[in-house]
């Protein structure tokens, strides 16, 4: 039976913190180990540029990103880790994809009517002032990623489903033209996988700048995790664990019968301190091996790029036949007698 292709990306503009962690990286290192797919995990440092323009925070997130991942337990004996950036066929997928992709369709797409909107909001502004092309194309690099390696199924959260609608559409309108050579990839959305709430009671993201880094020092952590905002109710008050910071983050922690007990307390008043204090002991064991392995690694770069460059090589050895093969049907070709 052939293997289905599972791929995901990481963009690498920053460090991995608790709500990466619970959201997408636990859930894909345990698909990783998994025999019966085989799953691609990449560090998309193109896409970065999109956002960020800062050389030093690229390479840096790019290093702390595959840190993180080796460091949990990527099995990267099944699963193909890699660099975008070194599988130069994906760039060249881009462009034929791009010539076949209706403008009008990239016009649709959420982030470029995000800005535009932004931009229209401001009395004479141009709507496409400050847009580049990087934010404009996005979807058909994210297309050229999936479609590379014909991923069948792509995880993503429900604010990237349109993408992969984008990406079937873009893959449909090639095969029309040129014959069948990609599979229309599926957007797999887990309803259970878990949003934490960050420092300041919104979503954690970097764009809010309100994350706790997953694998913060101890000490750092503490003061982190102190500083979560919290309402006004003293000790000895029943208090609600929905929508409380505190307990989303642990609930994505602990087990279900941990997670009764914390219920309970709460019921019982447990005071914001206490209720930090326990927060951080969970986090901090449950952690502080994986912490270990990544200080290891960061110490030994040359390890990390090592593994990178064994996954672009077994990325490789399928991207360089199949974009022979593209070219092909495109046209693009030795001449020969």
């Amino acid at each position: 039976m052939k293997k289905a292709h599972v791929l995901t990306g990481i963009t690498t503009t920053g460090t991995p913190h608790l709500g990466n962690y619970v959201g997408a990286i636990r859930p894909a290192i345990t698909a990783s180990k998994d025999p019966n797919v085989i799953p691609f995990y990449f560090l998309a440092d193109y896409h970065a540029l999109i956002k960020c323009q800062e050389p030093e925070r690229v390479k840096q997130s790019s290093l702390e990103i595959a840190a993180t991942w080796l460091a949990l337990g990527l099995d990267t004996s099944n699963a193909v880790f890699y660099r975008q950036s070194d599988v130069p066929e994906i760039l060249e997928l881009s462009w034929m994809l791009s010539c076949v992709t209706a403008k009008g369709l990239m016009n649709r797409a959420h982030a470029y009517k995000a800005a535009v909107a932004d931009n229209e909001l401001e009395a004479d502004a141009d709507p496409d002032r400050g847009i580049t092309m990087g934010l404009f194309g996005y979807p058909v690099l994210m297309a050229a990623d999936i479609l590379m390696f014909n991923a069948h199924k792509v995880p993503v959260g429900k604010d990237q489903v349109q993408h992969i609608e984008m990406a079937r559409d873009i893959a449909s309108r090639f095969n029309y033209i040129y014959g069948e050579h990609f599979v229309l990839p599926e957007a797999v959305v887990d309803p259970n996988t878990a949003t934490l709430l960050g420092m300041d009671g919104r979503k954690m993201s970097k764009s809010y700048n309100n994350t706790i880094p997953l694998f913060e020092p101890e000490k750092k952590l503490k003061k982190l995790i102190n500083k979560i905002k919290t309402n006004s109710q003293e000790p000895g008050e029943p208090k609600e664990p929905e929508g409380c910071t505190l307990f989303s983050i642990y609930q994505a922690f602990a087990t279900p019968e941990e997670v009764a007990q914390i219920r309970i307390r709460y019921a019982e008043g447990i005071g914001w301190g206490e209720m930090k204090s326990v927060l951080f002991e969970y986090i901090n064991e449950h952690i502080a091996p994986a912490r270990e392995r990544y200080e290891a690694l960061l110490e030994a770069p040359e390890h990390i790029e090592a593994e990178l460059q064994a996954g672009a090589e077994k990325a490789r050895a399928i991207s360089v036949p199949f974009m022979q093969e593209l070219r092909k049907a495109v046209g693009i070709a030795k001449i020969r007698r």
